[in-house]
């Protein structure tokens, strides 16, 4: 599938923030916002994983957003841990939603993107606002920082061998939401190899997602 991409600016909480959009030669029957692994670490907008994510929204026919975080490439400001990242995705959310008003709308993260989209979601619920239809979450750093629950039916990936975020860890947070884990047989962190993987897997989520909403083709009314 063709896709055109192209780099905006949305003024953020600390500044402009660089957004990447991807958006499928089909009309988009959603939207998606897709965050990128640790900035401080070498995460951008540009991460594989990151991409093949927003490459598997546009395959299910998303327009798919990518920001860089605070600090990197253009976007103003400097890390802020979570905080700061969470409020300018919120942002976004309001930005993406506006210029596409009823879409049904994903959000999906790697790493350190996991986490925070896990906490956008958590600020969503909290104040109401526009819901997800489902969080994507892939290698979810749970080691390394607080993810709070997220809501049932989220999409969890983890490799097998993960040696930054070990999959122990992983299961030991879902385990008390009873959220079931999809486990990349000998899959690292950065699932060299298995890319594919990802992708296939988050568009299919996608689209089951969307044929459940009332009213999609082959749902009872």
């Amino acid at each position: 599938m063709a896709i055109r991409t192209r780099t905006e600016h949305v003024d953020g909480k600390a500044g402009r923030l660089q957004v990447v959009i991807d958006t499928p030669d089909a009309a988009p029957e959603a939207i998606a916002l897709v965050a990128h692994p640790h900035p401080l670490l070498g995460g951008t907008l540009d991460n594989k994983v990151t991409q093949t994510l927003a490459r598997a929204c546009t395959d299910a026919d998303c327009v798919a957003w990518r920001m860089n975080f605070r600090g990197v490439g253009e976007s103003e400001g400097v890390h802020d841990a979570g905080d700061g990242e969470t409020e300018d995705m919120l942002v976004l959310v309001d930005a993406i939603t506006r210029r596409h008003p009823g879409l049904p709308l994903f959000l999906a993260g790697f790493s350190f993107g996991a986490f925070v989209q896990a906490r956008a979601a958590q600020r969503l619920a909290e104040q109401e606002r526009v819901q997800p239809l489902r969080l994507m979450l892939v290698g979810t750093a749970v080691a390394r920082f607080d993810v709070p629950p997220v809501p049932a039916g989220t999409l969890l990936i983890h490799g097998e061998v993960d040696d930054v975020i070990p999959l122990a860890d992983l299961l030991d947070w879902a385990r008390p939401q009873d959220l079931p884990v999809l486990v990349v047989p000998g899959a690292d962190h950065f699932f060299h190899r298995r890319l594919h993987l990802i992708r296939a897997t988050v568009a299919a989520s996608i689209r089951d997602a969307l044929t459940a909403l009332p009213g999609a083709p082959g749902t009872a009314e």
